[in-house]
């Protein structure tokens, strides 16, 4: 983990459902905290089938999707993965920037915990630590919508 990361506090989630929404768009990246995400939930006992991912073309489009999953009411978090690299232009910029408003505005209008996973890195080399190197986000990531769905049960 960062070291800037919270501790992480034990969650049984044998009886969480999660839905998860990942980007193919740098799917090498995206893959890498994919499988970060789902070993963290196993671990913490979600079981295989109540495990749904789906997978879209980029991070633009992982508030549509996300919000299909909360609207449809049977997950208790929803996790969104993906990873924009700076280019030449601009434009990761507003993609990123969409897809985090986005995912938030998700989260606040269907009050379903959204895990806004999406690593934005300056350069590749950025993007390769945090999703398949040394600082594992899709851990992080994991672990993140496993407390938000203990919050949400704790309150709704």
């Amino acid at each position: 983990m960062s070291n800037l990361s919270p501790t992480s506090l034990a969650v049984d989630g044998s009886d969480f459902r999660i839905g998860i929404v990942a980007a193919r768009f740098n799917d090498v990246y995206v893959s890498g905290l994919l499988d970060g995400a789902l070993k963290t939930l196993k671990d913490a006992g979600v079981a295989e089938g109540s495990i749904v991912i789906e997978r879209v073309p980029g991070s633009n489009e992982l508030p549509l999707i996300a919000r299909y999953l909360a609207e449809e009411g049977s997950f208790d978090a929803v996790i969104a993965l993906g990873v924009v690299i700076a280019g030449g232009t601009r434009h990761y910029e507003m993609v990123s920037d969409s897809a985090n408003y986005g995912l938030q505005e998700v989260a606040i209008k269907t009050k379903v915990p959204v895990v806004a996973g999406l690593i934005v890195g300056d350069n590749e080399e950025q993007v390769k630590e945090r999703c398949v190197g040394s600082i594992p986000k899709g851990a992080e990531f994991g672990q993140c919508a496993l407390e938000m769905a203990q919050l949400r049960r704790k309150y709704c």
